[in-house]
């Protein structure tokens, strides 16, 4: 598997990285830029659609010395997303990514930057192989589309919910079509192209694959978009996690750490891939989770577990506690995404060569996520539930955990608690605290125990500035920038 994902890497290369390299000399947005000359066989189309999952995988921090000229893909994730709840933050106050869990990014943040430029080159790649599907061969045309459009709704789906309006482009357009590369759509309009994408994925894929785009994956991506809309669709919700529960392709693994470093396994439904020890396809956030030094880690530790985080363990976290975190004389850190598994007691490290260097996939979409959606849909916006399908999903997912007291009723407390401790440093508690409506209140107690400023406008990122000073003012920043 991973000589596979090597090779694949390489072609990736030949194809794209002409275009990076114009894109980093000129800065227009990704979208700008397209590939005219490169496709031309059916497997120059495929070695396209690897590009996108390329693109979403980002770039590795040992492959350069600057941090502001790379795309790093998912890997800043746990940035925009953890170190903004109450579950964690950095371990010192020194440099952006600082920033986040004090609430004070502004738009010049070089991480949000980042992302939000990942998640349009994600956007550009999928649309440029749209533009060149017909050169594919009949019999693959309609998975390509569905692959391509699967990750476009994924990308759209990410930047919606941390910077709301943002340019929608479903097509390859020239750098001078400034209004469309400029202007912000209103949610509702970006929701309704994620919606259409991901039914078009869904209706087309197999489930024949985790590290690409599958049946489940979008219909898993899919509920979560029915739970998130501005109007949610609840029923649409529950049947596509059903879909994905009635398809005997998933299941629990009987122990919670195989989750997390036995790669592709059961419950995985979708997952962005990286190979150990090579710095072109190796990831550096699980290394970032854990002090340098002294401890596992490269750096300071970036997702240092707050005491609120604890008590929850300590309240629900049943056998996912001991996987998930260790606590130190001096702090608690995230041992969940340990590189390559290692022994967080261990010193030297047990991993071998550079810890940024890891091998360990980022999980994009579990099955036990999946089971809680189910009761989230069934719950339906309420306050509880006893729905008997609901609760089936609800124990699985706590009899894992080793918390097999028959549960009769589900309050959204309880399942907000739940998907805390079950879901803890995979980037879902952000989102979590948006979607049941409690994110300002949650957010604004946990900043005065901290003694940090938070408002209502930092529920959403600031557009970045170098898009807004590149688009001739067309394109504007979200309120209180």
């Amino acid at each position: 598997m991973k000589h596979i994902k090597y090779l694949i890497f390489v072609i990736t290369v030949s194809v794209f990285v002409s275009c990076d390299t114009d894109e980093y000399l000129n800065p227009l947005p990704d979208t700008a830029v397209a590939v005219d000359a490169f496709f031309q066989t059916d497997s120059d189309v495929l070695a396209g659609v690897i590009g996108i999952y390329d693109a979403l995988q980002g770039v590795n921090e040992n492959t350069t010395s600057n941090i502001g000229d790379v795309n790093r893909g998912v890997q800043f994730e746990h940035l925009l997303t953890e170190h903004r709840t109450d579950n964690t933050r950095n371990a010192t106050l020194e440099g952006s990514k600082a920033d986040f869990h004090r609430y004070t990014v502004n738009a010049n943040n070089v991480e949000s930057e980042d992302y939000y430029a990942s998640m349009y080159e994600v956007i550009f790649r999928a649309n440029n192989i749209l533009n060149f599907i017909d050169i594919a061969d009949a019999s693959n045309q309609a998975k390509y589309t569905a692959e391509a459009k699967f990750l476009r709704a994924y990308a759209y789906f990410k930047l919606v919910r941390m910077y709301s309006d943002v340019p929608l482009i479903t097509r390859v357009v020239g750098p001078t079509e400034n209004e469309a590369l400029f202007t912000r759509t209103p949610v509702s309009e970006v929701y309704t192209q994620i919606v259409a994408d991901l039914q078009e994925a869904a209706s087309v894929l197999d489930n024949s694959s985790k590290s690409r785009a599958s049946r489940a994956a979008a219909q898993g991506i899919l509920a979560k978009v029915y739970l998130t809309q501005p109007n949610p669709n609840y029923t649409g919700a529950q049947q596509m996690c059903e879909a994905v529960i009635n398809s005997g392709n998933f299941s629990l693994q009987s122990n919670y750490s195989d989750v997390f470093y036995s790669e592709l396994n059961d419950e995985i439904i979708f997952a962005v891939q990286y190979v150990t020890g090579n710095s072109l396809e190796s990831q550096s956030f699980s290394s970032e989770f854990t002090s340098g030094g002294r401890r596992q880690g490269q750096e300071d530790g970036q997702n240092i577990v707050n005491d609120n985080l604890i008590e929850a363990f300590e309240e629900a976290g049943g056998n996912r506690t001991e996987v998930s975190y260790f606590t130190f004389p001096d702090a608690t850190e995230v041992t969940k995404f340990l590189p390559e598994g290692s022994d967080v007691t261990a010193t030297p490290p047990t991993y071998g060569g550079s810890s940024r260097d890891a091998g360990n996939d980022y999980i994009a979409l579990r099955y036990a996520d999946v089971l809680l959606m189910h009761v989230e849909a069934i719950m339906a916006g309420g306050e509880s539930t006893n729905n008997a399908a609901a609760l089936n999903s609800f124990q699985k997912v706590r009899d894992r955990a080793g918390l097999t007291a028959t549960v009769s009723n589900i309050t959204k407390d309880e399942l907000l608690l739940e998907r805390r401790v079950e879901l803890a440093f995979e980037n879902q508690r952000w989102f979590d605290l948006l979607r049941f409506g409690v994110a300002d209140a949650v957010l604004s107690a946990h900043a005065t125990e901290l003694g940090y400023a938070f408002d209502a406008r930092k529920l959403l990122l600031p557009i970045p500035a170098r898009e807004i000073n590149i688009s001739g003012g067309l394109l504007t920043q979200n309120p209180g920038y």
